[in-house]
């Protein structure tokens, strides 16, 4: 009777620590940027039933990619203020439960893509994961301060895979979509890691700021959110999108800039993570933006 009421009372942290594993604040930006660029892609009709499959297959894998980064780091999190209440860092699941639970979620978004969307969107899709799963993750974090630059490019792929998703193949414009979350992802991890630059340096995870210094990883993230500025604007310039995108990016972008050259001059952590907080609201409204735009510009 006491086993039956321990199980009871524990099934629901056992889910709860389960979608923990998924990020899913993290992954909803993920299939926000491939649903707008299903809905971008061009198509005769927009076929609602493979908009849903591809969804959910890309939800399925981006969860199953942030369950190995759960498994892979459960020791580095448990050093860190900001990660050590993470249900592995803190011991309430096993390793061998959430590399299951991870697996489990691959081979089913895996599954649906393949037979329900295309093999092309299956492939660049796993293909994603594994680059921020195992060559992120296990390899370039700690590798190089320059982790960031280079893993970005996992993290940019889902408007390419919600584009090949309706098409069937990359188009150039779907690579416009993949340089903007590429060029955006230097300034929004560097602003975090500059705020917690004494937890990554006790993790001795060598980000810019570490190994750098503040006043260089500063610069860069100028550089980036410049170049981020100029890449945002070219869905207007190759007819992507109208003038209300244009207006808006263009607003979206200059408070970014703001920030940043703030940032320069009177460098904090708390400025440090409003940058990093307003990076966060700047992609997902540029994308919102451009989806807008395309159907009620």
């Amino acid at each position: 009777m006491t086993v039956t009421n321990t199980l009871r009372i524990n099934k629901p942290c056992l889910i709860k620590d389960l979608l923990e594993l998924c990020k899913i604040r993290v992954v909803s930006l993920i299939v926000l940027t491939a649903v707008v660029g299903m809905f971008l892609a061009p198509q005769a009709t927009i076929e609602l039933s493979t908009v849903a499959f591809a969804t959910i297959g890309i939800f399925l894998n981006a969860a199953s990619a942030a369950a190995f980064n759960h498994v892979a780091e459960y020791r580095i999190d448990a050093l860190m203020d900001r990660t050590s209440q993470r249900p592995l860092a803190r011991g309430e699941l096993t390793r061998n439960i959430a590399l299951l639970f991870a697996f489990c979620l691959c081979f089913f978004g895996s599954f649906l893509l393949v037979f329900a969307v295309n093999t092309l969107t299956a492939v660049l899709t796993f293909s994603s994961l594994v680059g921020y799963a195992v060559v992120y993750t296990i390899f370039l974090k700690h590798a190089t301060p320059q982790n960031i630059v280079i893993g970005g490019a996992a993290g940019a792929a889902p408007p390419v895979l919600g584009w090949t998703a309706m098409t069937g193949y990359i188009d150039p414009n779907s690579l416009i979509l993949f340089l903007i979350i590429f060029a955006w992802t230097p300034p929004h991890f560097w602003a975090l890691a500059i705020a917690r630059r004494s937890e990554y340096k006790k993790a001795n995870i060598p980000m810019l700021p570490i190994t750098h210094g503040v006043p260089y990883t500063l610069r860069q993230i100028l550089l980036y959110t410049i170049l981020l500025f100029a890449v945002s604007l070219l869905p207007f310039a190759v007819y992507m999108s109208g003038w209300k995108y244009l207006v808006g990016a263009f607003a979206l972008n200059s408070y970014f800039l703001y920030l940043v050259i703030k940032l320069q001059s009177a460098c904090s952590d708390e400025l440090a993570m409003s940058t990093f907080r307003y990076s966060i609201i700047y992609l997902t409204a540029l994308f919102i933006l451009l989806l807008a735009d395309r159907y009620f510009g």
